[in-house]
């Protein structure tokens, strides 16, 4: 079946970056025949305090066979990425401009912060570092909510070299303890507490078990600082204690914040008296940035080592192209800081670019589901980047509440964090945008850093679901199992052959481990570890994990297309597939599906699913059970734990640490739901 195109408005096109796929194809052969060149003329609007050398623009060997693998990228050159953000936009007569709105989950909440007052911000805190005796290449963690400061503490490291390790402020005290060791952290930066919706969190509670276990494991955090956010929140705070304990009048939400003197300090107190001006830290290309945690799957976590030099370069020029960014625009990335869309899509790559963002502290459910749609017609939003998981749950509210609004500023809109099914797509696509907005639908990786497979706003027609084709410098393949080239139509293994500048370089520690992960399986390829397919007009279409791929009676499938399948019946709001042994197939189909609000889960809507997928994929991939699943074991960043739902279709209740669930009581619910015939 050939899929629909939707081609960008002209309207779009006419003032895009890249106004056509003649431009784009010029631009990306360049980018591939010649990366020096292409690159270098990217890298003159950044400043290089020692000059880049071109014979040492890149070098890298990703065969395991013929050396240990290495990536490297202006080999040479210093620089000081914080100098680049906030100085040279400044220098550039931006000093007045907004750098970010800030919007509190709290819709009365708000503020901004120019580029001026951010480096002001900045080098106080850099020195209130200093004072601790932070130096160039020690790790500095960070556990903090949506606030303004937690881009202060990101860019106050980077300014003085040091490397900063980002955990998000959902995780638990154990996964945060382990963290804090493997990194070796010299301070801790928090704060107090953080309202999600109607909940009040003890931040600072969390860190103080964390810091405890991290010290029964052998690590000492020697400082931890603390943002007083509450204060901003709750009238009933009383300002004089520092160990401050009670009632918020508002919400009846009880806190407690504990404190030893000797370790922890308020961050209003530091920043007082610390001087607002602090000289960069030169630091080499190569000099290791921040590293973030991703998951592993031996359980321990591999914390992805990102480096200055390329990942800026990166950073900058996927924002600038992939958003369309111009001057004047407003820009809104939904996602945390605390993951890797928060680090290059709302800090470096919007602020390398002299952009006006909005950092949201909140949830789109409160106080009521309108709150994107109220955000975007109060900031006059240009470019909207979410995840597909909060377009489908904001879906099934219907479109009414989106229809409240103006959302004529849109003009891009962004997918980001799996692959988004055809029917969110469509959505999207005429509800949010009315059919005037280019959709990104966007892969990438913690471990890319930044967008690799992605559609250009005004210049790449759409297919519903597809990533379409790979951004400038980045050559993808697809393999099969025996590690053979696919070429034209197929499906396989995506995997890339060279490296581009804001890939990661090692692991934290562990660089056998890195190239085990990720190296090994096909020695000169780097290994998304996630399977694709290329159909008949070269668009790619991202089919999911490769451990999520199903092989039913020899038929190979990806859950993401069964997944679809089962989305496009107007009675369901979301569903998950995984395999489970079966003694004739191999592996048979284990779905689990939430019916929309009001929807009944049924026998008669199991029956039509059932014969949906027979009709729309084949009769080898009818599942062979349907459970009902009022929700889905999900990170707070809205990833789905398949891991756990493999458990749970074997009724293994060994499922692991279920510590960094949005929600960890869903496991349950889902083990009690199991059909009675399959306990």
């Amino acid at each position: 079946m050939k899929e629909e195109i939707y081609e960008p408005k002209p309207h779009v096109s006419k003032h895009a970056h890249v106004k056509s796929m003649a431009e784009y194809r010029s631009l990306y052969k360049n980018s591939i025949d010649d990366p020096v060149d292409f690159w270098s003329d990217i890298a003159k609007q950044f400043h290089w305090e020692t000059p880049i050398d071109k014979d040492k623009f890149w070098s890298y060997n990703f065969d395991v066979t013929k050396g240990p693998v290495h990536i490297k990228w202006l080999e040479g050159a210093t620089t000081n990425i914080c100098y680049n953000l906030l100085d040279r936009n400044i220098r550039l007569g931006l000093g007045d401009k907004i750098a970010f709105y800030w919007e509190g989950n709290d819709p009365e909440d708000y503020s901004r912060l120019t580029y001026k007052k951010l480096r002001e911000e900045v080098c106080k805190f850099a020195n209130v570092l200093k004072s601790k005796g932070v130096t160039k290449g020690d790790r500095v963690a960070i556990y903090m909510p949506m606030v303004l400061e937690i881009v202060t503490v990101i860019l106050a490291c980077s300014r003085i070299g040091a490397v900063h390790s980002i955990v998000f402020a959902g995780f638990s005290a154990d996964a945060l303890a382990d963290r804090l060791v493997d990194s070796k952290c010299k301070v801790l930066v928090t704060a107090d507490c953080v309202y999600r919706g109607e909940k009040l969190l003890n931040l600072k509670k969390i860190c103080d078990t964390a810091m405890d276990k991290a010290k029964e494991q052998g690590h000492e955090v020697k400082t931890c600082i603390v943002v007083r956010h509450l204060q901003r929140l709750s009238a009933s705070f009383n300002a004089d204690k520092k160990s401050h304990n009670g009632v918020n009048g508002d919400s009846g939400n009880h806190y407690e914040i504990s404190w030893d003197d000797e370790r922890d300090a308020w961050w209003h107190e530091e920043m007082e008296d610390a001087d607002p001006s602090c000289y960069p830290v030169w630091v080499s290309t190569e000099d290791p940035l921040f590293m973030l945690y991703t998951s592993g799957s031996t359980g321990k976590p591999k914390g992805v080592l990102h480096t200055v030099g390329g990942y800026l370069l990166y950073a900058a020029t996927t924002f600038k192209y992939v958003f369309d960014y111009k001057p004047n625009d407003i820009y809104w990335c939904t996602a945390d800081v605390g993951w890797i869309t928060g680090h290059t899509y709302v800090v470096y790559g919007p602020l390398a670019n002299g952009a006006t963002s909005v950092i949201f502290e909140g949830t789109p459910f409160y106080p009521e589901v309108d709150r994107f749609w109220s955000i975007i017609d109060k900031y006059k939003v240009n470019q909207f980047y979410t995840a597909p998981t909060a377009i489908r749950a904001l879906m099934k509210y219907g479109d009414e509440f989106p229809q409240k609004y103006d959302l004529s500023s849109l003009r891009v809109l962004g997918s980001v964090g799996e692959p988004i099914n055809p029917e969110a797509w469509l959505w999207y696509y005429k509800v949010i945008g009315k059919e005037n907005c280019s959709i990104a639908d966007t892969f990438w990786q913690t471990e890319t850093g930044g967008h690799v497979i992605t559609p250009l706003p005004g210049c790449t027609p759409m297919k519903p679901g597809s990533a379409t084709f790979p951004f400038f410098g980045v050559k993808p393949e697809l393999l099969d199992e025996n590690g053979q080239k696919i070429e034209g139509e197929g499906e396989g293994y995506l995997v890339f052959n060279r490296p581009w500048p804001g890939m990661m370089r090692t692991l934290f520690g562990n660089h056998k481990r890195f190239e085990e992960t990720y190296f090994s399986k096909f020695p000169g390829y780097y290994c998304t570890g996630d399977g694709a397919r290329r159909d008949a007009d070269g668009y790619i279409w991202i089919t999911g994990r490769i451990d999520d791929k199903l092989n039913v009676s020899g038929h190979l499938m990806s859950t993401a297309e069964v997944e679809s399948c089962l989305t496009e019946h107007p009675d369901v709001s979301e569903a998950a597939v995984v395999s489970r042994p079966h003694p004739v197939k191999g592996e048979c189909l284990y779905c689990f599906v939430t019916p929309n609000q009001g929807a009944e889960f049924s026998q008669k809507l199991v029956k039509e699913l059932t014969t949906k997928v027979r009709e729309k994929i084949g009769p080898f991939a009818m599942p062979d059970v349907i459970q009902y699943a009022p929700g889905l074991p999900k990170t707070r960043s809205g990833k789905i734990m398949r891991r756990i739902l493999r458990k749970i279709a074997l009724n293994d209740r060994n499922v692991g640490d279920t510590s960094t669930l949005a929600d960890e009581s869903i496991v349950e619910i889902l083990f009690k739901n199991r059909p009675e015939s399959n306990s």
